[in-house]
């Protein structure tokens, strides 16, 4: 992942000094795509720098999101404040936030144990009343499709993806329970301390949508392997999940359909990102991944695919 900001000793120094700590030496790690990590060994303690490559309006939501989830006691990150009161600072016109470094390990490859514990706490995220404040549009959702068909860079995979915006505009139902998502939880954004959850990393994409499209999400992000799906994975964190909160039976029936969809929009998020947005020559074809992924999940039966939301 890159580091798209990048400061001096100074400058994080300066920041330090900002929110009252007292700095020993730092060090520049890969966390996120749209925001660069700095990790400060303080006197006082270990905390993370986040330079944001988003909007200030957005950081604000971000801000006001993690104090809802510390009001909750829900295991993420906490936010430091600054010496002078608030929580954002800015450098080189970026914003800047610090927050508390939270030690543990990221799992490529979960187990059934671990899946069931992060679908508890995506149950318990949605069960967290949804603030005013929060979209009602995923950052990467449906409204965005359009906005990278006909540039005729993969011609292809443009053409695909209007068709499955008509597809999705058609068969998605507009009634389904709406909530608080956390709208990217891929397992490198889920820490763990041995096989006990440690704690959920960013809500950047945070929203107010579809329960069940942030359930396609984790899928695609915590249960495929490869290009493919695995089932087995699939039903222990729905296992989970279900401990806290039943999914409806229009919830069930659509499951399916929504982990299509988040593997597309996050196929369509890669190819704005890295052909578009930040052109990476060696990532160009980076979106291709979740196509594939995509077209393994429409392979399944949606027999088998139910099934596996019973047993």
């Amino acid at each position: 992942m890159a580091q798209y900001t990048e400061l001096n000793k100074k400058e994080i120094n300066e920041i330090a000094t900002a929110y009252d700590l007292e700095l020993l030496n730092y060090e520049p790690i890969e966390q996120g795509d749209g925001s660069s990590n700095y990790l400060l060994h303080t006197r006082q303690n270990n905390y993370v720098l986040t330079v944001f490559e988003i909007t200030r309006d957005r950081v604000a939501n971000l801000v006001n999101i993690l104090s809802l989830m510390e009001k909750f006691n829900f295991p993420t990150t906490r936010l430091l404040k600054l010496a002078v009161g608030g929580m954002t600072t800015t450098i080189q016109g970026k914003p800047v936030l610090v927050k508390q470094y939270i030690s543990g390990q990221v799992v490529k490859d979960l187990d059934d144990t671990m899946l069931n514990q992060i679908g508890i706490i995506m149950a318990r995220l949605h069960d967290i009343p949804a603030p005013d404040f929060l979209a009602d549009k995923h950052a990467y959702g449906l409204q965005t499709f359009p906005s990278v068909i006909g540039k005729n860079i993969d011609r292809e995979y443009e053409i695909w993806l209007t068709q499955k915006h008509l597809y999705f505009n058609k068969f998605i139902p507009k009634e389904l329970p709406r909530g608080l998502i956390h709208g990217d939880m891929f397992f490198d954004n889920v820490l763990f301390e041995g096989k006990e959850l440690k704690t959920v990393l960013d809500f950047e994409e945070v929203c107010q949508y579809y329960k069940v499209f942030d359930i396609g999400m984790g899928i695609v992000g915590l249960c495929s392997e490869g290009t493919r799906i695995n089932l087995n994975k699939v039903r222990s964190l729905v296992k989970g999940y279900q401990q806290i909160r039943v999914l409806e039976k229009q919830e069930k029936e659509n499951l399916q359909l929504f982990v299509e969809y988040a593997a597309i929009a996050t196929s369509k998020y890669r190819f704005w990102k890295y052909n578009i947005d930040t052109p990476i020559a060696e990532k160009a074809k980076y979106h291709l991944q979740m196509v594939k992924v995509a077209k393994d999940v429409t392979s399944i039966s949606k027999a088998k695919f139910l099934d596996i939301l019973i047993n």
